[in-house]
């Protein structure tokens, strides 16, 4: 059994979206519910929340950009960026607070206080640009622990895999030019969508050609294109690439119950996916295996699908 963690912090509740928003509060209360009556609840290990820096968060986004966000919710304003951003006066401090418990359980696994863990944040962040907030996303969180395990732990490769339905444009555009992180992301594409990016010939630019990945999967093919993508795109990069930590974009809104995609992916699917991803960090990096909440908007599905991932984190 592995040393595996759970972040979760009651305050990532106050970053409030207003009406009719999909990424709100209960999908985060939804996902304890699951966890923590499950009964490996005893064997998975805390991880406290605490804001991030701002040097933490300048690794990835522009010091213009952090203050307009700040300003943002200090001016009491409801948007930011873009109207899916919905925003209030505490959403700020709960994206720093969501960042900073990331960072928290990168440290906890490269000091061997875990083998992997699992972040229940919020607001998500695979949609944020260096400069641009999209998509329901502030900070980047993957990008920002990538940068933080290069930064203080010395990690030559990192390794993204992003599961969730949506292309995370912000984290393959800060990466782009980056053979230091390999990208991976499987999608819906073409399709409604969002944001509409993530073709199978986006492959990064200058260094980092070769470094980005992406497997668009047509609506309704469900598991069979996945599994067969993903062996065919993703395991043999990443055998290649040889990570030393992986960190997973964990998104559950390619589900077939839930109404953000029309991927149909499976209950079952979703656990292949982890099990093929737990087996590329137990073969290649020493188990250090980071999952990160992305999307994911079935209230009815989240709790036995986090609760499945962190079971397979856990025994794998």
């Amino acid at each position: 059994m592995k040393k595996t963690g759970f972040l979760y912090d009651k305050r990532y509740l106050k970053h409030l979206t207003g009406a009719y928003h999909p990424e709100i509060p209960e999908r985060l209360t939804a996902i304890v519910k699951g966890i923590t009556e499950a009964d490996f609840f005893s064997s998975i290990i805390n991880i406290e929340a605490k804001p991030a820096d701002s040097e933490a968060i300048e690794t990835v986004h522009t010091k213009e950009y952090i203050k307009r966000f700040h300003n943002a919710c200090l001016n009491h304003e409801s948007i930011f960026d873009c109207p899916d951003n919905q925003i209030c006066s505490d959403s700020y401090d709960i994206a720093l607070l969501s960042v900073g418990g990331v960072l928290t359980a990168a440290d906890m696994i490269m000091e061997g206080k875990l083998n992997n863990a699992f972040c229940a944040i919020r607001p998500p962040g695979h949609h944020a640009e260096t400069d641009q907030g999209m998509g329901f996303c502030y900070f980047n969180n993957v990008a920002i622990a990538a940068r933080h395990l290069q930064r203080k732990w010395n990690i030559k490769r990192v390794g993204i895999i992003d599961i969730d339905v949506h292309h995370g444009n912000g984290t393959e555009h800060i990466f782009e030019k980056d053979p230091s992180v390999f990208y991976y992301s499987i999608h819906e594409h073409p399709s409604f969508a969002y944001p509409g990016t993530g073709r199978d010939f986006d492959i990064g630019k200058d260094e980092g050609t070769g470094f980005t990945k992406n497997s668009p999967v047509l609506p309704g093919r469900g598991i069979e294109e996945y599994t067969k993508l993903f062996t065919q795109d993703c395991i043999p990069a990443f055998e290649k690439f040889k990570p030393e930590v992986i960190i997973i974009s964990t998104g559950f809104d390619a589900h077939e119950d839930d109404e953000m995609s029309r991927i149909q992916l499976s209950t079952q699917g979703f656990s292949w996916l982890a099990e093929q991803i737990t087996n590329l960090a137990n073969n290649y990096c020493q188990s250090r295996l980071l999952s990160v909440l992305e999307g994911g908007y079935c209230i009815k599905r989240l709790p036995e699908l986090a609760r499945n991932h962190i079971k397979i984190l856990l025994n794998s």
